[in-house]
């Protein structure tokens, strides 16, 4: 049967599930205090990128099944179901989660609920926080005792949302009572219908869920840049020892791909927020290599750095670098704690001539960085560059052709930073290439003749002018850059 459903908060977690849930038959409302987001929404349109999501909006905005406003007290009246879904950011100048909005959004809801309700955490908390707010609850709700708290954690995948919230891999109910875990299961019926695997659980452990699983695939991301860090000292290839490692069941190869790190509003601040609430349990020591996972990550920028400083002759001052992505990861405009923009924004301090390009996030990188320089196309970007950087793994950047792109740059120097390209590849159309654990590939194909075989159409083949070298012995040395 059919509920009516409240979202509080309307960012990229709120605003999925809102129109998940009215994709799955529910009567929805969402609520947020951005007035402009909520006109936004009310139109249908999705106020960031995010694939899949904005036809669910225009389907169900558009049947008057999903709607959205500013106003609590509607809220309140409406909803048997209330999912709280706004931010938990880090501390400033802290590494705790700042639990400010948590806080907010029951103080505002609380005062309006007069009858019974549900309260459904999706937001990603410090464990122990569903027993404070239980308390808040109780204190500030009419309805007092009939008004009961439930967590339920996300485990959406940014660009891929719509899907993890229609057919999930598992679901969590963190619940005080059978009569609580009956109503969730009723909210997400056809979900478990299909078969979906459930966990009812306590609240502590619904909590400790998502940012156990975080710190798991953070652990396992910088794991595999540590070893990129021991092959370029040893001289292997960290890509063919990822694949080595992958077929070995109990490891895998998902998440086993080094590059520049893990970024945006999830994995950084809740491995930070663990380890911090650990501490304040008791349990400091038994997260301690959290930090050295958060170090390994953060230093995979400044090897970036390093390596288009290598690139160029030792000093980046004054050289024009392509960045290519500024989001944290591809199909997703989100730019929080972006190692793309992080990269770029460092050579950008260090004296170099930065052009940004991002096929979503261009908008996004510009308010929070407005000194860089951003392009409305790849070709912009690369125009003249001295070093191309590929930062974020969009498939328009590691299906680049290296010929064509000789033709707008300045010279042929390109950073792998996700390790998206083929390196053999780019040296044999003349390219110096770095990459993130990889032994320096060296051209074993005169690309004269590789420009034979590169035909771009079934009638045009590229010829080099006559009388000139081939693109391999046309490397350019590096510029001097004071």
């Amino acid at each position: 049967m059919p509920l009516r459903i409240t979202v509080i908060g309307t960012g990229y977690l709120g605003a999925v599930h809102a129109a998940g849930m009215a994709e799955l038959g529910h009567e929805v409302l969402g609520v947020d205090v951005d007035e402009r987001k909520v006109d936004t929404l009310n139109q249908g349109r999705a106020p960031f990128f995010e694939p899949g999501l904005e036809p669910l909006l225009e389907r169900h905005v558009g049947s008057g099944r999903l709607r959205f406003t500013t106003s609590f007290a509607e809220a309140g009246e409406f909803g048997d179901v209330h999912f709280l879904c706004v931010g938990t950011p880090q501390q400033p100048g802290g590494r705790g989660a700042d639990l400010r909005y948590v806080d907010a959004a029951i103080d505002a809801l609380a005062p309006h609920l007069h009858r019974p309700a549900l309260i459904a955490g999706k937001s990603t908390v410090p464990v122990g926080t569903a027993e404070r707010l239980t308390a808040r609850l109780a204190a500030a709700a009419p309805a007092m005792e009939e008004v009961h708290l439930a967590w339920n954690p996300e485990f959406l995948r940014e660009g891929f949302a719509v899907e993890d919230t229609l057919r999930p891999d598992r679901l969590v109910l963190g619940v005080t009572s059978r009569a609580d875990a009956a109503v969730l299961e009723q909210v997400y019926a056809k979900v478990l219908h299909a078969g979906t695997p459930l966990v009812v659980t306590d609240m502590p452990t619904a909590e400790l869920v998502k940012v156990a699983a975080n710190s798991f695939l953070a652990t396992k991301i910088s794991f595999i840049n540590a070893m990129a860090e021991v092959c370029e000292a040893a001289g292997a290839d960290v890509v063919q020892l990822s694949e080595a490692l992958s077929y070995d069941e109990r490891i895998g190869g998902k998440f086993l791909r080094a590059g520049l790190g893990f970024g945006g509003g999830c994995l950084p601040k809740d491995i930070r927020a663990f380890t911090t609430r650990a501490a304040e349990l008791g349990a400091h020591e038994a997260l301690n290599f959290l930090r050295e996972v958060d170090e390994v990550n953060m230093r995979r920028r400044s090897r970036v750095v390093d390596l288009v400083r290598e690139l160029l002759g030792g000093s980046v001052l004054g050289a024009k670098v392509a960045v290519l992505g500024a989001a944290f990861k591809p199909n997703t405009d989100d730019v929080r704690d972006s190692p793309a923009l992080n990269v770029a924004a460092t050579l950008h301090l260090a004296g170099s001539q930065v052009v940004v390009h991002d096929p979503q996030a261009n908008a996004n990188a510009a308010a929070k960085f407005p000194t860089l320089s951003y392009a409305d196309t790849a070709a912009e970007a690369v125009a003249g560059a001295d070093v191309v950087v590929l930062a974020t793994e969009w498939e328009q950047f590691t299906s680049m052709d290296p010929f064509e792109l000789e033709q707008q740059v300045a010279y042929r120097r390109i950073v792998d930073a996700r390790n998206a390209l083929e390196p053999q590849r780019w040296a044999d159309a003349g390219w110096a290439y770095r990459g993130m654990g990889r032994p320096v590939p060296t051209a074993t194909i005169p690309p004269s003749i590789e420009r034979l075989v590169s035909v771009t159409s079934s009638t045009a083949v590229r010829q080099l002018p006559a009388g000139t070298s081939t693109a391999y012995d046309r490397v350019a040395p590096a510029p001097t850059h004071a």
